[in-house]
């Protein structure tokens, strides 16, 4: 969680996402376009579960993938969705075909995160067409457009390393809509004469967009972020947290003052509290907490948790008990309020301007609020 901090007082464009690698990764280096490695050996059914042969193409083998998840899928999804082995769950780049495809069948692009691939050709079950994944890092489309490895250059390079053009006798691709931003749909069709179209934000979608002739209604091109959508990804947002130093910290601090450092003593229940504020209920929350930004979400709830925490157990009576109230109240809602801050790199409803807006305000003021709570605890623990 420092590292957005550090990010932030570096350089506060360089930290706009505030996913910190979870759902995005690591910065990407920026595409070299027309430059791809050799052409590797195809896929076989031997390397993955989900290959279930090949079909032969002008260009040589493709490997033919499944259309309907076994249980490994499943289970790297869970994995995933847990932040277990996230940057590893991706698939190789290239070209793969689905059904019996042919010449005149649909070209879809995707990026090489598992999920976005296993979600695409879910969707496409019973259907015929070719899969062309892009190397994005092992990150999803959305993420990988702002970051610029689903993009224009990756794009051309990735189909001249397919030879799709003497795969397919069409001249058209289609794009998840949410890659977009990534892609010069102009600079593709000048570089490589195929026409970019833009499909639906949901590939569960993708069916009813192909059966009215490529064409999305309203619906399909806006993005929702029900309950469903911002619960599941909560799981990850908590193993963030869990697998930060500045909550190791606090566990470590939690554990010497159970020992015996009275100094470092305080109640961990009320602190796991506002992590549950900032990692569950804020996301789940979201459109009904009166306020806009993430962060001022965070810190109202936080708010309310902690001080409903300190009447609950009773006001204090002494200059000790004031001060160590007045600690809890400056620093944990400073606490659930970045937690919070962090979905923005989750939530398709944000933008990176909005963003960076948000943490130019937001960030300074949770450091000089924590700072303020940690004197308030030192003063605590001293008039103790």
């Amino acid at each position: 969680m420092t590292k957005v901090f550090d990010r932030f007082l570096k350089n506060p464009e360089e930290a706009s996402c505030g996913c910190e690698g979870g759902c995005c990764g690591p910065p990407a280096a920026k595409p070299e376009g027309g430059q791809t490695e050799a052409r590797p050996a195809p896929l076989t059914p031997a390397d993955h579960a989900w290959i279930i042969g090949s079909v032969e193409t002008a260009e040589g083998d493709v490997p033919l993938v499944a259309t309907r998840l076994n249980r490994a899928d499943r289970n790297g999804t869970l994995l995933a969705r847990l932040s277990i082995k996230r940057m590893s769950h991706a698939v190789r780049p290239g070209l793969y075909g689905f059904g019996k495809p042919d010449a005149w069948s649909p070209v879809f692009v995707t990026g090489n995160y598992k999920m976005s691939f296993d979600y695409l050709r879910r969707s496409l079950d019973g259907r015929d067409g070719w899969i062309l994944v892009l190397d994005t890092r092992g990150i999803n489309v959305w993420c990988a457009a702002g970051k610029g490895t689903f993009g224009t250059d990756e794009l051309v390079a990735r189909m001249e390393a397919a030879g799709l053009a003497r795969v397919v006798s069409h001249r058209t691709l289609i794009l998840p809509q949410l890659g977009a931003p990534g892609v010069a749909a102009h600079e593709v069709a000048k570089r490589t004469k195929f026409r970019v179209v833009y499909g639906p934000i949901r590939a569960e979608d993708l069916p009813a967009f192909l059966d009215a002739g490529s064409k999305a209604t309203p619906r399909m091109r806006r993005a929702r972020f029900l309950f469903k959508d911002r619960i599941i990804l909560t799981p990850v947002e908590i193993a963030m947290v869990i697998k930060s130093k500045t909550f190791l910290g606090i566990l470590i601090a939690w554990a010497l003052g159970l020992i015996g450092v009275k100094f470092l003593s305080f109640n961990l229940p009320v602190v796991l509290g506002a992590v549950f504020i900032g990692t569950v209920v804020v996301p789940a929350l979201l459109p009904w907490i009166p306020v806009r930004a993430f962060s001022l979400k965070g810190w109202l709830l936080g708010f309310l948790w902690t001080a409903g925490f300190l009447a609950l157990n009773g006001l204090p009576a002494t200059a000790g008990g004031w001060l160590s109230a007045a600690s809890y109240l400056l620093i944990l809602p400073a606490f659930a309020a970045f937690i919070a801050m962090n979905f923005t790199g989750s939530s398709p409803i944000t933008s990176l301007s909005g963003v960076v807006k948000e943490m130019k305000t937001a960030v300074p003021l949770m450091i000089l609020s924590a700072g303020l709570g940690l004197g308030a605890f030192i003063a605590a623990a001293v008039v103790a």
